[in-house]
């Protein structure tokens, strides 16, 4: 930590509502606990089974010490859905016809989810450093839990043999995450700072979807949970891998997203997510994940560099961190390298 690092919450808040910070904040979808180990040099994973307060106590202080104003943590609906599992690992999924949709037990997943999640954040609240909070939530979106249900094959072959269950599998998750984020708000809104889920809607040259039905079926369901979000006076960040260029005027102006995260330079330089977006949401990232496993030390520090100069050029509502995540596989120097390039620039040390 530099000496006169204090961290505060309200510099991300700020970025997410594209206002000017106090300093440019760092920002993570999400850090690997196992790499945390591997910087840190401390082993908590394995708290998680017999000790929650000291596996978020090592948790939440890895983010401290690096230089966060917030800590990131979301529980995922995804890990407690009945008969799921079709987004993460390659087979079909369990939904598939009528019957299926209308046997599924969508009415024990809200109690099923508080049931694994409460005790999580609970602990982090007893943890949360002073002058931190949390940003994150209910993790997953719309499409990644439809897909965690159908599959995505499966979920095309849908939309083609019978749309009006494809049209009401996205009503009825926009309603199963709706209820868990009611829930959600009425307990800890007051632990976060800026509300998140993450939904990756594209691929490097275009949606995974038609972007019509982006607009129609997924967008509606976003806007019915931010609006729960706004409701509660904080700020809404979506998560969103891909090129997603052709839905980021309905997200913006319809689900009313306050901020934006990912990115990847074969989809577009960050410059051009400011330069079409800037003026109206918070942007974060800006460090393609990939320049973390490629640059060489001298390149990763001119890239950093040119990121932290271009939020100084934007002038506010830009928080910097990688362009998706830190996975296992980064090298533990190239991202202190990027994290240290950051505070030097911003006065830390």
């Amino acid at each position: 930590m530099g000496k006169n690092f204090k961290p505060d919450y309200n510099n991300l808040v700020s970025c997410a509502y594209n206002r000017k910070p106090g300093r440019i904040p760092l920002y993570e979808h999400n850090i690997s606990e196992t790499f945390m180990e591997s910087v840190s040099g401390r082993s908590f994973v394995h708290l998680l089974e017999t000790d929650l307060d000291g596996y978020y106590a090592e948790y939440c202080g890895f983010q401290k010490d690096l230089g966060y104003d917030c800590v990131t943590f979301e529980g995922c609906i995804t890990d407690i859905l009945p008969f799921g599992g079709a987004l993460s690992h390659p087979r079909p999924g369990h939904i598939d016809d009528f019957d299926k949709f209308s046997a599924y037990p969508w009415q024990d997943v809200k109690g099923l989810y508080v049931q694994k999640f409460k005790r999580h954040f609970d602990a982090l609240r007893r943890q949360m450093p002073e002058g931190m909070k949390a940003v994150g939530g209910v993790g997953n979106g719309v499409f990644e839990i439809v897909q965690d249900l159908c599959g995505f094959e499966g979920l095309c072959i849908l939309k083609y043999d019978d749309p009006d269950l494809y049209a009401q599998l996205f009503k009825q998750v926009g309603s199963l995450m709706h209820g868990i984020w009611e829930w959600f708000l009425s307990e800890y809104s007051d632990l976060y700072a800026v509300m998140r889920f993450g939904d990756d809607l594209g691929y490097k040259s275009n949606t995974m979807l038609p972007p019509e039905d982006i607009k129609e079926h997924i967008i509606p369901q976003y806007k019915r949970i931010i609006s729960l979000v706004h409701s509660r006076n904080k700020p809404f960040l979506l998560h969103s891998c891909g090129n997603i260029f052709s839905v980021m005027d309905e997200l913006i102006d319809e689900a009313k997203i306050d901020a934006k995260h990912s990115n990847e330079d074969q989809i577009a330089d960050m410059s051009v997510w400011v330069e079409r977006y800037g003026e109206r949401i918070g942007n974060f990232g800006g460090i393609d994940t990939d320049n973390l496993v490629r640059m060489n030390d001298k390149e990763l520090t001119a890239r950093v560099e040119y990121i932290y100069n271009l939020a100084l050029k934007k002038g506010g509502g830009f928080a910097i961190g990688s362009g998706n995540s830190i996975p296992p596989y980064v090298n533990p120097d190239k991202y202190l390298l990027m994290v240290n390039t950051i505070r030097r620039l911003r006065g830390d040390f």
